[in-house]
């Protein structure tokens, strides 16, 4: 599916804590979601990357930020690696390209400085698992009862440095 003509993709700052806290209590509960202030500290570190997708509110409502992703840098820029720590959509806006928009902006950092790509993955959820397979990640490892208060076990996955972008 292509990315809806409509969206906006931005950076995300500190103003937009309070929304991603939101979405998060929405996409993971039973777990720990990321509250408005693990967000606001995510920002401000250096070698990371937090960008979020803007769909236009109805008519006289502000936009809607439908979903936001982040990437870290991790090691030296001679030799990096990528984590994605964190991606979601908005329920009430999933299956119409954003998660994809998002995903290609991230794989389109980490290529442009030749780095693999890392992320963990909740085993039971077979969408992100088929949209991270699309973009040439393969599991490499289960980590046990890694999503806490729930104790759901993780698939860690990695895209290898320069995968071309999903047909």
């Amino acid at each position: 599916m292509s990315s809806p003509d409509y969206a906006i993709l931005r950076e995300l700052h500190d103003a937009d804590a309070a929304r991603l806290e939101e979405l998060e209590r929405i996409l993971f509960p039973g777990d720990n979601p990321w509250t408005a202030a693990d967000f606001r500290s995510e920002f401000a570190q250096p070698h990371s990357f937090y960008i979020g997708v803007e769909l236009p509110g109805g008519e006289g409502e502000a936009p809607v930020l439908a979903g936001y992703a982040g990437l870290a840098m991790l090691g030296p820029k001679t030799n990096p690696e990528f984590e994605i720590h964190t991606i979601g959509v908005d329920p009430a806006h999933q299956r119409r390209g954003l998660a994809r928009l998002l995903m290609d902006n991230l794989m389109h950092v980490a290529d442009l400085m030749g780095g693999p790509v890392f992320l963990e993955v909740r085993t039971d959820n077979d969408p992100a698992i088929a949209l991270y397979e699309a973009y040439g990640f393969q599991k490499m490892g289960v980590r046990k009862r890694y999503y806490q208060p729930s104790g759901a076990d993780a698939f860690t996955m990695v895209r290898p440095a320069g995968k071309p972008d999903p047909q």
